[in-house]
């Protein structure tokens, strides 16, 4: 039967702006702990890094590196592959119950990238043999595929090891992960980290609801394009008395929790500079709700699959940063997509010396730098300084 129409309200993109806004913490920063956030958000996408630091530093009021360097340490938080198959900064509860989750779109990636090389190989055998490799001693990936290779001449070896990584729940051990520590991603499986084998005790509803607390509100498309998950209609159409539901300004339903904050459209929004693979760039189908869908295309999102640091004027994105470090100092260097006004010059400066010190307090000299869309730099004229 066919659902009758609803006269549930509408959101225009600016009010699902500053409801997003709100739930990350980016309107205002957080007194919480670095594992309240990081349950809160689900998690930190982690490719790289130092990533995460920005992400929390953009997030928690006085955050400091040590107080997540220290959580990697203690083994209280963990990298490893979880939603869309890629490296997510979480708790080391949540990485034992939000992996058996998303095992679905693990094995679905691995078939879809690495099948064709891995015909007539035993997965279940390879994914035992990587867990026993892994546990006598954390290697690289190339590691593990090159010990791998003689057991299974029927794979190739990086795909054999990616085969363990999408079977086996894998994290990456220090000193991956500490701040300012270079070095290539070294793994073990999580059992043996934790101490613990991961259960499936969450949830695909609370997963739902977790979610919707973090970036609602959503459709069912968009928490599918965050966790990578498919049919996830079922799950929200159980979940609908419990929801408030509206529509967005193309007509499509919204699913939100009906006690999770949703600001006024016209709240103040401060400058904020997202860490490079933000998880509010990713995480829902239509972005029009925090950037423009051509800046996104041919200004943040990269062939090459870097998503690089941004910049939100208004809670929008309007430009990208990165740190340029040289032996005379370091620079951050801002370039904004279109003209910046003296209204907005100010405050971006003074949140991008913020970021300075704590990137580059050692750095002899840093300087905040605004590059115009034409490409011509041009100083802060007051984010210079010396040591």
């Amino acid at each position: 039967m066919a659902r009758a129409k609803s006269s549930a309200a509408v959101l225009t993109p600016r009010a699902l702006n500053r409801a997003l806004l709100a739930r990350q913490h980016l309107l205002q920063r957080a007194q919480l702990t670095v594992p309240q956030l990081l349950e809160h958000l689900v998690g930190l996408q982690a490719q790289a890094p130092n990533p995460p630091y920005y992400g929390l530093w953009s997030r928690l009021e006085g955050f400091r590196h040590e107080a997540l360097s220290g959580l990697v340490q203690k083994r209280k938080v963990v990298r490893l592959a979880l939603m869309r198959s890629t490296i997510h900064l979480v708790t080391a509860r949540d990485a034992l119950r939000l992996r058996p989750l998303v095992q679905p779109v693990l094995e679905r990636g691995l078939k879809g990238n690495h099948g064709r090389r891995l015909v007539g190989v035993d997965l279940e055998a390879v994914a035992q043999a990587g867990r026993a490799l892994l546990e006598e001693r954390p290697r690289t990936l190339s590691e593990l595929g090159e010990a791998l290779a003689p057991q299974f001449p029927r794979g190739a070896p990086e795909s054999l090891a990616m085969a363990v990584r999408c079977l086996a729940p894998l994290v990456q051990v220090p000193p991956r992960g500490l701040w300012g520590v270079s070095g290539g991603a070294v793994h073990t499986t999580a059992e043996a980290w934790l101490g613990r084998a991961p259960e499936a005790t969450l949830t695909l509803d609370a997963l739902v609801l977790r979610y919707l607390g973090a970036f609602g509100p959503a459709s069912v498309k968009d928490v599918q394009t965050w966790c990578g998950l498919t049919r996830l209609d079922a799950v929200l159409e159980r979940l609908r008395p419990r929801l408030a539901v509206f529509h967005d300004a193309q007509g499509r339903e919204l699913f939100d929790l009906p006690e999770a904050p949703r600001p006024p459209e016209d709240a103040p929004a401060p400058p904020r500079l997202l860490a490079e693979w933000d998880n509010v760039l990713l995480s829902h189908a239509e972005r029009s709700r925090i950037a423009r869908a051509e800046d996104l295309k041919v200004k943040v999102f990269t062939q090459n699959g870097i998503v690089p640091g941004t910049v939100l004027l208004d809670g929008f994105v309007a430009g990208t940063w990165r740190l340029v470090r040289e032996r005379a100092g370091t620079t951050l260097r801002i370039e904004t997509f279109g003209p910046l006004s003296r209204r907005d010059r100010g405050p971006l400066g003074e949140e991008a010396e913020r970021l300075l010190a704590f990137a580059a307090g050692d750095a002899p000299r840093t300087q905040v730098q605004f590059v115009r869309h034409a490409g011509e730099a041009v100083p802060s004229g007051r984010g210079v300084a010396l040591r």
